[in-house]
């Protein structure tokens, strides 16, 4: 008997230490630093990353002691098989992607993913608030708007966007989406802009940002009634560009990248039918996911289904998953489920 609750305990710990994210991992090792240490990780990290991680070593603060020694032992492991990692690590990076990229793309990644690589005066944004922000930049040129709402995180623009006139939402998408190559004189606009809110300066080069899938990507993180209000008043000056920016919208592929519990509600909330159609052109990854979601029973049911289905033209699929992903973007709206790509972040 003692054997068999020794066991249970054992379980116990095995399940808490299981079901520990990345994220939260790494929070038990900042809360294993000191003060000093820890300050100055967080200095290194994005605006949403310190959300995250300050969560995180919230959620872990009444751990055992087991369960810190085990994610202790898990670092170090990973640390002697890495020891080179981070030794050089600016130069090699660099050196990296102006080889895979050309000098002018890496220049523009670089620009986005360095620490402290600068004191661009748009960086201050990223930890400011969606109406602090709204009303620094509203009585801004649209274009000087679409170009600092392009650099923000998409989640943030959505924000922020939602917070402009309602009639000024749809010229900014349409702008976001129409951005390509920003040339030097457009950054130095830009930059005295931000010079005048912040009285600072700095240097950059052409960087690539905008862009359809920027304006998609923003455009998943607004509300289904804002998104209709942008997408047709886009469509009337520009049906193409609308098209273009909707075909980059969440999508039916994308629920490979949710949580089995957000799919759970999904699958409850979908017509059998649609769901049917929709797996008879998914991926055979995202079927599986899609599956393993389900009981076993529910599960041979719909591979049932299709296979009685027979063949179906493509359109037929391709309504269903829109359907589908209609009833996604709406639980997603009310809170109910989230969705990676779409206001759900991804925790490493």
């Amino acid at each position: 008997m003692a054997e068999a609750t020794a066991q249970t305990e054992e379980e116990k710990k095995d399940a808490i230490f299981d079901k520990l994210s990345g994220t939260q991992k790494s929070a038990i090792l900042m809360m294993l630093l000191g003060e000093d240490e820890a300050s100055e990780i967080l200095r290194n990290l994005s605006p949403k990353e310190v959300q995250h991680l300050g969560t995180a070593m919230y959620s872990v603060a009444g751990l055992d002691q087991d369960t810190v020694n085990r994610v202790l032992d898990d670092f170090l492991k990973v640390m002697k098989e890495q020891t080179s990692l981070g030794l050089g690590s600016a130069n090699y990076i660099k050196n990296v992607l102006q080889k895979a990229l050309g000098d002018e793309k890496a220049q523009s990644v670089l620009s986005r993913i360095t620490p402290s690589s600068s004191d661009r005066p748009i960086e201050i944004l990223d930890w400011m608030d969606a109406r602090s922000i709204s009303e620094l930049i509203v009585d801004e040129h649209p274009q000087i708007i679409a170009l600092i709402i392009s650099y923000l995180d998409a989640a943030l623009g959505a924000d922020v966007m939602t917070m402009l006139p309602d009639n000024l939402q749809p010229e900014i998408i349409q702008r976001i989406a129409t951005l390509q190559t920003v040339q030097p004189d457009a950054i130095k606009e830009l930059e005295e802009v931000m010079q005048r809110k912040f009285a600072a300066n700095t240097t950059l080069r052409a960087s690539q940002v905008g862009g359809v899938k920027a304006a998609a990507m923003i455009m998943n993180f607004t509300k289904q009634d804002t998104e209709q209000f942008i997408l047709k008043t886009v469509a009337k000056s520009d049906k193409g560009l609308m098209q273009a920016i909707q075909d980059n919208m969440f999508v039916f592929e994308n629920l490979m990248m949710a949580d089995d519990k957000s799919l759970q509600t999904l699958l409850r909330s979908v017509d059998t039918e649609d769901l049917v159609l929709s797996l008879k052109g998914a991926e055979q990854a995202l079927a599986d996911k899609l599956f393993a979601c389900m009981s076993t029973r529910a599960a041979a049911n719909i591979q049932d289904e299709m296979e009685a289905l027979g063949p179906v033209r493509l359109t037929e699929v391709q309504d269903a998953q829109k359907r589908i992903i209609n009833v996604a973007r709406r639980l997603s709206d009310e809170g109910s489920i989230v969705l990676a790509g779409r206001g759900g972040d991804d925790y490493v």
